[in-house]
């Protein structure tokens, strides 16, 4: 089973600054592809599965959704809750494994975004995962999934070489925060393994963060909705609803309980 410890490490240490990052800024156009593709009308219930900071639940409690949102790491949910409040709206926030939870309610929605499937590492935990999702949506209920699509030039790139990720401005005000990276990919595993690397814009000094992340290729990733009784309704490349292709940056899977699988 993929390491609880590892999760919780990571994403404690990088609440307080994670909303700040660039690419969580497209938090209300995300929210649109889920309400347009789904058609489904306020007062639903919706699972926001390793919700982090709350972007998505707090947008979409906004908008009059009945939200529950669930995160491994108690510094992100602590984060959660102040954007909640200073939103004015009300999630349930619960502080469980995607692996292993058991919330007594059924969901019309079922969202794993912002590729967090992909710190689930191995076979066991993404069955467990997939066991838990299929216990607690309902019939007609769907499951959307969204990981990058694996680009065999960040793979294999030279891991002695410094790649820039992004800059946001510092919360205690100390300047500007620069992530540059470098990786080593375990093709055995289909595991890549990032470091990070923290710096204020003009120093020198910097703080490294391990980041492993799993790999899903586009059929794997298929047959695993397939194996675990979901039957993929619609594949995208982008929150703009663009075709799945081979030049897509994303794998956007929108997928429901196949018929006969039970839960």
């Amino acid at each position: 089973m993929t390491r609880r410890n590892e999760w919780e490490e990571y994403f404690d240490g990088h609440a307080p600054v994670y909303i700040q990052n660039s690419f969580t800024k497209n938090t209300v156009k995300e929210v649109d592809f889920l309400l347009e593709e789904l058609k489904l009308p306020p007062g639903s219930r919706i699972l926001d599965l390793g919700c982090g900071t709350g972007r998505h639940s707090v947008e979409l409690a906004k908008r009059g959704y009945q939200i529950t949102g669930v995160d491994i790491s108690s510094g992100m949910l602590a984060e959660a809750k102040k954007a909640a409040k200073k939103a004015g709206v009300e999630v349930e926030w619960i502080e469980a494994d995607c692996c292993d939870f058991d919330l007594g309610m059924r969901f019309g929605l079922i969202f794993f975004p912002f590729n967090s499937i992909a710190h689930l590492q191995d076979l066991e935990s993404i069955e467990s995962c997939f066991a838990c999702v299929k216990n607690h949506l309902r019939t007609e209920g769907r499951f959307i999934i969204e990981t990058f699509q694996p680009d065999l030039r960040i793979l294999t790139r030279d891991p002695e070489k410094r790649y820039p990720v992004t800059e946001y401005p510092d919360p205690d005000g100390k300047g500007t925060v620069i992530i540059t990276e470098n990786n080593v990919y375990d093709s055995a595993t289909q595991v890549n393994r990032i470091k990070w690397y923290y710096r204020l814009k003009g120093e020198t000094s910097e703080r490294v963060e391990l980041l492993n992340m799993r790999i899903f290729y586009p059929q794997e990733l298929d047959a695993l909705f397939h194996y675990n009784g979901f039957l993929i309704e619609e594949k995208f490349g982008h929150y703009d609803e663009r075709p799945f292709t081979s030049a897509a940056p994303k794998q956007l899977v929108v997928s429901k309980i196949a018929r006969g699988s039970g839960s």
